[in-house]
């Protein structure tokens, strides 16, 4: 199951991404906000990261205006790789040699064809591993 969520200015994002999802079949759980009212994305950043942390959900996807703020909340946990992407090679690179487990994307500078594009090959490329799995075992601050 997918994880998703935004702010209000990632809500129309998210929705587009939800439709892109419904397209392949995927399954997901939308953790809001649930509307383009005002409102904090730490209140959704960091339930959909506990979600991730305890393995039920994988990956994530998550919009703020820049998205630098739900990316930040983001990488506060433990458990979560979040990689902000405005180009699908960037989000590639993530996911084979960064392990990301959720892609961030700006909701207000990136446009649908570009976004499509990013979710696609964040959801399918594989981690490479290798030489790359000794960095990834380092990031956690023990």
């Amino acid at each position: 199951m997918i994880g998703l969520c935004s702010d209000h200015a990632g809500y129309e994002l998210k929705e587009y991404i939800k439709t892109l999802l419904d397209a392949r079949g995927l399954s997901y759980k939308d953790f809001g906000t649930y509307s383009s009212d005002s409102c904090d994305y730490p209140d959704y950043a960091h339930p959909m990261a506990e979600a991730i942390e305890r393995g039920e959900v994988y990956p994530g996807i998550a919009i703020c205006g820049t998205g630098n703020g739900i990316g930040m909340t983001l990488n506060k946990h433990q458990g979560v790789r979040a990689a902000l992407c405005w180009r699908s090679d960037i989000a590639q690179l993530a996911r084979a040699h960064n392990d990301a487990n959720v892609v961030v994307v700006p909701g207000r500078f990136i446009s649908l064809e570009d976004t499509r594009k990013i979710i696609e090959v964040f959801l399918d490329t594989p981690f490479e591993g290798g030489r790359h799995a000794r960095r990834i075992q380092k990031i956690p601050v023990r």
